[in-house]
């Protein structure tokens, strides 16, 4: 029987969930703690391995033991922060795509519409004392929400907005979508996406292609009033020209929740420019997915994709380790 390893941390409802998908399909055990001799040898004869912070999950020097053709399967949809350098060319890497979406949507929601409707504004001069009846909030029937990269998290959010008569405008990899949406394009429409939004997501991965995306001459692109929403990685956004921006135009609205430095990933939470002196500005702690329930919800999808790498066909979302050497 096929022997899947789980670093993940011990969860009941975590392991409940991929027991259900891989019981009496796969021999299923937790990695043995760090000093266990039996820990090198689980490694070893491991055929996949479902992990959540594999950076801490796993030493670097214990990628190494995986078995050539072994599937690392990462809970998360966001893999920029693994150590690619660690892991052998002869182990598959899958992320975990859409996995998170749902919750996350709901979150980039929230932002659209507390931005939209200046409710910390106004809720922030009510707290000195002005009733401020001269602020006047988005209306967003007949707006525009831009996506860039149309994937799980970004057909979330449209599913939500398109009720309040949003347009939705996007652009992926592919310049095509399954779903009915007022228009697709490749990155080369990247323009029009930025012009024609009131709305825009990033929704799309940290890689060699996106970081940097939006510097200065694409955010000038962008409405002076819009929302930008970046719920995916810091670093796509040059943070100085992002910061500068909204310095200058108080109406162009951001919600950040991915930042550029963070604690998981750098071991501090920075940010070069005083942000939280604007009043345009939303954050959060990167906490989108964080919802009662979600775990064993991801845990559970990512044993599928798990459960169909052993039964011998194609995973989802396999990782090209080049798009991620910077």
């Amino acid at each position: 029987m096929k022997k899947v390893l789980v670093t993940f941390p011990e969860d009941q409802a975590g392991d409940q969930a991929v027991a259900k998908i891989l019981a009496g399909k796969a021999d299923i055990s937790r990695i043995p703690e760090r000093g266990d001799p039996s820990r090198v040898r689980a490694l070893r004869e491991a055929d996949a391995v479902i992990s959540f912070m594999m950076h801490l999950e796993i030493d670097p020097e214990e990628f190494s033991l995986l078995r050539e053709g072994c599937l690392l399967q990462s809970m998360q949809a966001g893999v920029d922060a693994l150590p690619f350098g660690d892991i052998p060319g002869k182990v598959i890497i899958c992320a975990n795509t859409g996995a998170w979406a749902d919750p996350m949507a709901e979150h980039i929601l929230g932002m659209i519409l507390s931005l939209g409707k200046y409710l910390q504004k106004s809720h922030n001069r009510m707290i000195k004392g002005q009733f401020d009846r001269s602020i006047v909030s988005t209306w967003f029937r007949g707006k525009t929400c831009g996506f860039i990269g149309y994937g799980g998290i970004a057909k979330a959010v449209a599913r939500l907005v398109r009720p309040m008569g949003m347009r939705v405008i996007a652009v992926n990899t592919r310049g095509r979508t399954d779903e009915d949406i007022d228009f697709i394009g490749t990155m080369e429409d990247l323009p029009r996406v930025l012009e024609g939004s009131d709305v825009l997501v990033i929704a799309v991965p940290l890689t060699r292609k996106t970081k940097g995306l939006l510097g200065e001459k694409e955010l000038a692109m962008m409405k002076k009033d819009a929302i930008l929403i970046n719920p995916a990685r810091g670093a796509i956004i040059d943070q100085k020209a992002l910061y500068e921006r909204m310095k200058a135009f108080p109406d162009f609205r951001v919600g950040i929740d991915a930042w550029w430095i963070e604690p998981h990933t750098h071991g501090e939470f920075r940010i070069d420019h005083p942000f939280f002196e604007l009043d345009n500005l939303l954050g959060s702690p990167h906490n989108t997915n964080l919802v009662d329930g979600i775990f064993p919800v991801a845990a559970g999808i990512a044993a599928g994709n798990v459960n169909d790498f052993l039964e011998g066909k194609q995973p989802r979302s396999i990782i090209d380790r080049e798009d991620y050497i910077f």
